[in-house]
């Protein structure tokens, strides 16, 4: 598949900057998102097949938080990703250090405070921290991650297997919802490309990754407890030990045909989560997260889907209930349905 003039051009140009910076380096630490998603991970894995093969530099894989979407967990079981937790990570032993679908100090990551990566390569809004850093890649106006570094692999001409090409091809299909959400021409440009090379088997176990009983209870929790406002569905988790929940029950919310927002959140570890999602183009996603969370929390996505998180205050039942209350009045205030009549979305 060849790529459109002006990718090439980009990448070509960002390509000889990657690899001044691989230059004499023998190792490479690649962070994930805490909680990695599919674009996550296979944007991980072609960034270490592409230093592996133009710099033969040897990588290590992290993440902080759990892999907890069931088909995410199925992608790291069947490519035999080895991920490995931050807490067992010394990372002052290594030359380089990376980060891929995140950037340093978004809240989203578990990279060290005090730490500066050398390579940022996104596709989420620009930072004004991540600026500093030495070498970045930040395209906001791709679908996925995984496409950018898919770019790169094909300007170095680097071979693509099986594996990767499945990693890349899920990594794209699951941030884009299938090319329907926030896909632009370089995206659907590398799954036609990825598609012929990828193990389409494996990719279909993948998607139907077993789920663990507790998805269940979670499931018709987030039912039970969501609320109509307007034009927007809101439900709480309450404790929920699997992050990816909020936003696996906001995608399913989002798809009431009568609802253009749909907001899910629960706490966990001291941090109350939230996932939005809309199909409105008058406001995006990721500013209203923004908005939600305030100076107190991070947050960010894109147009059409965003999660942030706030640290607790206190634990006490009272004190999570009026953090609760907050984030509710306010998002309804952002999205103008503050004077919508409450009704549950399903009726005993």
């Amino acid at each position: 598949m060849t790529l459109q003039p002006s990718a090439i051009r980009e990448t070509r140009k960002k390509l000889a900057q990657l690899q001044e910076v691989f230059k004499g380096n023998q190792t490479l630490l690649i962070v994930l998102q805490d909680n990695p998603d599919p674009d996550s991970i296979g944007s991980a894995l072609a960034l270490r097949k592409l230093a592996n093969t133009l710099a033969n530099i040897q990588c290590s894989l992290t993440y902080g938080g759990r892999i907890g979407r069931a088909e995410n967990r199925a992608l790291v079981r069947y490519l035999s990703v080895n991920l490995r937790p931050c807490s067992e990570i010394d990372f002052s032993a290594y030359d380089l250090i990376a980060m891929v679908d995140t950037q340093p100090w978004t809240g989203n990551n578990s990279l060290p405070a005090e730490m500066e990566p050398d390579i940022v390569i996104d596709h989420h809004k620009c930072r004004h921290r991540t600026r500093h850093c030495r070498f970045t890649d930040i395209r906001s106006r791709y679908g996925a991650t995984a496409t950018i570094l898919y770019e790169y692999l094909q300007v170095a001409g680097v071979e693509i297997d099986s594996m990767l090409a499945t990693a890349i091809l899920y990594a794209i299909r699951s941030d884009t919802q299938d090319l329907g959400r926030d896909a632009t021409r370089a995206d659907i440009d590398a799954v036609t490309a990825v598609y012929p090379l990828a193990n389409q088997r494996m990719l279909a176990a993948i998607q139907r990754g077993r789920v663990e009983r507790n998805y269940f209870q979670m499931l018709s929790d987030g039912l039970r407890n969501a609320r109509v406002f307007g034009p927007a569905i809101v439900t709480s988790l309450g404790a929920v030990e699997n992050p990816d929940m909020t936003g696996e029950i906001a995608d399913l919310l989002v798809r009431d045909d009568e609802a253009g927002w749909a907001l899910c959140y629960g706490f966990l570890e001291g941090r109350l989560l939230i996932s939005i999602r809309t199909s409105e183009e008058s406001l995006r996603a990721d500013k209203v997260i923004r908005r939600v969370v305030g100076r107190k929390g991070t947050g960010g996505g894109h147009p059409s889907y965003a999660g942030g998180q706030i640290p607790l205050q206190g634990t006490e039942p009272a004190a999570m209930r009026r953090l609760e209350r907050k984030v509710l009045r306010r998002f309804l205030r952002i999205i103008g349905t503050t004077d919508a009549k409450e009704q549950k979305l399903i009726r005993s």
